[in-house]
């Protein structure tokens, strides 16, 4: 099992973080049939294969997600997708 682990800082408020953060889930859950869901200020979130969490900071995302076995040998390509979008949606 392969472990991503991205700490991505934002001067976001913590709604407009929220905000975000749900904006990039809905459009993961469409493309990918994910599934996710708020507890506190971390956004859960599943589908086969991956499990992960983001959680919200006062001035920083922490990204942490388990990718079962077909999708490790995918680490590095998805670790990049993701700090692209958090590049594109939180600088």
């Amino acid at each position: 099992m392969s472990h991503i682990d991205i700490h991505h800082p934002h001067s976001k408020s913590p709604s407009q973080a929220r905000k975000a953060v749900e904006d990039v889930a809905r459009k993961l859950a469409e493309r990918f049939e994910m599934s996710y869901e708020w507890q506190g200020d971390t956004l859960n979130f599943n589908r086969s294969g991956v499990e992960g969490h983001i959680a919200l900071l006062p001035k920083a995302l922490h990204v942490t997600a388990r990718l079962g076995f077909l999708l490790s040998v995918m680490k590095g390509p998805i670790e990049s997708e993701i700090r692209r979008v958090l590049d594109e949606k939180f600088d």
